[in-house]
């Protein structure tokens, strides 16, 4: 059986609910009855979404010697998920994500890296061990770009594929990007990380940002995925251009759903399916995610995105 290795992320959400995002300089009240302290981190997240679907799923990664990273072990280790090659960082503090929740289920997040910005090209050196052909390497940007980079490297020399959810944005000028774009088979970002990434306006309805996956495609990436909220998403590869509409769902907190979309994406590839299939697996799965409050609590199971999608053959 293919397995999906995710390198990336790993950090404990603080939750607040509030009726509205405050503004600029503003204090809100939260909910208190809806506070939550629960696991996320994309690395995290996205490993328990394909874990979720009933693909064998490896994490490499970082937490602190803190109760956090310990809580985070005990939650991802009753999901299933590997945790042989996640480090424990002494003298750093496990990732911590302060998550605002509206009621409109829009949120603001500010991520302290921690342990995971800690995490070095160092703690991959078992990963040439471990991929094999037909796996996938699935890769966020809230790890160092060089660690990123190493493990798409060594992803590539074992046949395996790379996805690379290029989130958040990288903030001014990485070398390292250009080289891990290269080294991408599927570039999956959201509508804000298109444009930056792209530069330009940002384009109205599918067909402006099936250019715009056209043109992030000429900076390496063998195919581009664009996430669109309730518009669905855009892909483009060497076999074409196409709209994937969103599935309709009452919508909760969105919190997630990006990294619901990733790993779907990546449990249908190391499945078998063609990018058609896993793009539409992603859907499926970040439209569910959406319906549940929290990050990884809020991840569906197989049987519910094949019952949306309309199967998993």
């Amino acid at each position: 059986m293919n397995k999906v290795i995710v390198v990336g992320s790993a950090n404990v959400d603080v939750i607040s609910r509030v009726d509205r995002l405050p503004r600029p300089g503003e204090t809100v009240l939260g909910r208190a009855s809806e506070s939550a302290l629960l696991p996320g981190g994309k690395g995290a997240n996205q490993a328990v979404a394909a874990a979720r679907l009933g693909v064998l799923t490896l994490l490499f990664g970082a937490v602190g010697a803190d109760a956090f990273g310990a809580q985070l072990r005990a939650a991802l280790g009753a999901e299933g998920v590997g945790l042989a090659h996640l480090s424990t960082v002494d003298g750093a503090t496990t990732g911590v994500a302060q998550i605002v929740v509206a009621a409109d289920g829009e949120n603001t997040i500010v991520v302290s890296s921690g342990a995971n910005f800690r995490f070095t090209a160092a703690g991959l050196a078992e990963l040439p061990a471990v991929v094999e052909p037909g796996d996938v390497v699935l890769l966020q940007l809230e790890i160092p770009m060089a660690t990123c980079l190493a493990a798409a490297e060594a992803a590539r020399a074992a046949g395996a594929r790379v996805v690379l959810n290029a989130a958040p944005s990288p903030e001014g000028a990485e070398p390292d990007l250009n080289g891990l774009l290269d080294r991408v088979d599927v570039l999956v970002v959201n509508e804000t990380e298109a444009v930056a990434m792209a530069g330009g306006p940002v384009p109205t309805g599918p067909a402006g940002w099936l250019a715009v996956a056209a043109e992030l495609r000429k900076q390496g990436p063998d195919a581009c995925v664009i996430t669109l909220g309730a518009d669905g998403a855009v892909a483009s590869d060497d076999a074409g251009d196409w709209h994937q509409p969103a599935f309709p769902v009452d919508v909760v907190d969105t919190t997630g759903a990006g990294d619901a979309f990733c790993g779907g994406l990546a449990a249908r590839l190391a499945a078998g399916g063609g990018l058609t299939d896993a793009v539409r697996t992603g859907a499926a799965a970040g439209a569910l995610a959406t319906g549940h409050l929290g990050a990884q609590a809020a991840l569906p199971d197989r049987a519910a995105v094949a019952a949306l999608a309309g199967g998993w053959s």
